[in-house]
């Protein structure tokens, strides 16, 4: 929603006010707000107004615009379009209950207190001492409306619905409309779920005598079985999520971008002021689309392999330290990081698998561990190729291209054997395990010295 938001705001020269929409006390989860405000600086989505900004048309939480409501309640009330009701939770829960168990086609409050004064209501059963106040809908109300994404849309009938809360909280249908008239917000954006509630809204606004802003309700993102994005369920439906896997702002914003809206044929790759400058809410994917990490590892790689080396060695360690992975790095450790970053930026696609990548780079040449599968797999000419190595390295100027020349010449051709055997305990010697980064530029960035005790160790090791 918001990088929508922000992308029609852009586009037109128009406002993205964020308003923390809190009136659910009981739901309130501590630690949510600040959640937003880190999201959305993390995603570049940065509001133009909103709690931790200022802005004209504050304050931004609904919880602190409680005086702002109540005359428009009261309003209603004496227009006749508004009444208050006594039934406890518990006649309201048994009226529920019954009207599923006949089955009914319409369910729904069943207006036990309208017309009816509070001493009236008070003699009849499930009284409750202090009342709601619900919307009294009305037989002829408007069930289409426009939409700026799904052309006419139709929503099923709505129920009396409650506008203001026991707790003297308004609801979210009549706080989100006179919150949205009163800061000027023309444009609405939110999920498809809200369909069936925008009738209401289209009331409370007539009522009141306001302009209808346009509506665009988007589609939800779904799970690859098709089921609803739950943060229950599923990690990526928490923002911050991305930021913990090492993924870059820019290819989550990309890869949003490609899950909401059908674009046109200029590629996968665009740039938020790219997508700014041709958007139109009539592109906008109706059909809920189906979340698909792969894609996004794909994009993530992507945009890893356009930064610079001194940008994405700068990012790996920002994102260390951040998570807990690096503590203090020392000086040492950053250059070796900037010297390894062109050797695993091609096949790099997370931030957090950076160091796990390169940790014998950094580790002591006596705390390099051997893996000890990659140690069994290796070949009975292993110790001559690590003896006719050592040679080599303590030749050859210490360079990737003259350590690989040298090893060629030494051990594939004079020794004559293939090169996926001949630098195999080279690898389990340098690094520690079967797989790696590039060889001889691990070698390189280790050093003569380094290189040398490594092999050293694995050559003692063999006997």
């Amino acid at each position: 929603m918001a990088l929508f938001d922000v992308a029609w705001a852009r586009k037109t020269g128009g406002s993205f006010v964020l308003r923390i929409e809190d009136t659910d006390q009981a739901r309130l989860v501590a630690g949510s707000e600040q959640q937003i405000y880190d999201s959305l600086e993390w995603l570049g989505l940065q509001p133009d107004e909103g709690p931790h900004v200022g802005g004209e048309h504050g304050p931004y939480r609904q919880s602190e615009r409680l005086d702002t409501y109540r005359p428009f309640v009261d309003r209603l009330i004496a227009d006749g379009h508004a009444y208050y009701c006594w039934c406890s939770p518990g006649r309201l829960a048994e009226l529920r209950k019954e009207q599923e168990a006949a089955k009914l086609s319409v369910t729904g409050y069943d207006r036990l207190c309208l017309g009816k004064s509070r001493e009236e209501r008070s003699e009849l059963p499930g009284f409750s001492e202090t009342p709601v106040v619900r919307m009294l809908i009305p037989d002829d109300v408007e069930l289409e409306f426009d939409d700026i994404v799904r052309g006419r849309v139709k929503a099923p009938r709505p129920d009396d619905q409650v506008i203001l809360k026991a707790d003297g909280f308004p609801t979210y249908h009549l706080a989100v409309v006179v919150d949205d008239h009163l800061m000027g917000i023309n444009t609405v954006v939110r999920g498809e779920e809200w369909i069936s509630s925008t009738p209401k809204h289209v009331l409370l606004y007539r009522w009141l005598g306001w302009d209808l802003p346009s509506f665009a309700h988007m589609p939800l993102l779904r799970n690859t079985d098709k089921s609803k994005i739950s943060k229950r369920k599923n990690p990526a439906a928490r923002l911050m999520w991305f930021k913990e896997q090492g993924y870059l702002p820019e290819a989550v914003r990309n890869f949003l971008q490609l899950l909401g809206y059908a674009g046109d044929d200029s590629g996968e790759v665009k740039s938020f002021d790219d997508f700014v400058a041709e958007f139109a809410w009539e592109k906008v994917n109706t059909v809920g689309p189906i979340f698909d990490l792969k894609k996004l590892d794909w994009l993530n790689g992507h945009y890893i392999r356009e930064l610079s080396t001194e940008e994405l060695a700068d990012r790996i360690a920002t994102f260390a330290e951040e998570s807990g992975q690096w503590s203090d790095p020392s000086e040492r450790e950053l250059e070796v990081l900037r010297l390894a970053v062109p050797i695993i930026q091609e096949r790099l696609v997370l931030l957090k698998d950076a160091l796990p990548q390169l940790d014998y780079l950094f580790a002591a040449d006596d705390e390099v561990t051997l893996d000890g599968d990659a140690v069994a797999g290796l070949t009975d000419d292993a110790p001559a190729v690590l003896d006719a190595a050592m040679e080599v390295a303590g030749s050859v100027d210490f360079t990737a291209e003259a350590i690989q020349a040298g090893l060629r010449e030494r051990i594939v051709e004079a020794m004559g054997i293939k090169p996926k055997f001949a630098f195999a305990p080279l690898r389990v010697a340098i690094s520690g395990r079967k797989v790696s980064p590039p060889l001889f530029e691990s070698m390189e960035i280790l050093g003569r010295e380094s290189s040398l005790a490594r092999l050293q160790a694995l050559r003692a090791q063999l006997g």
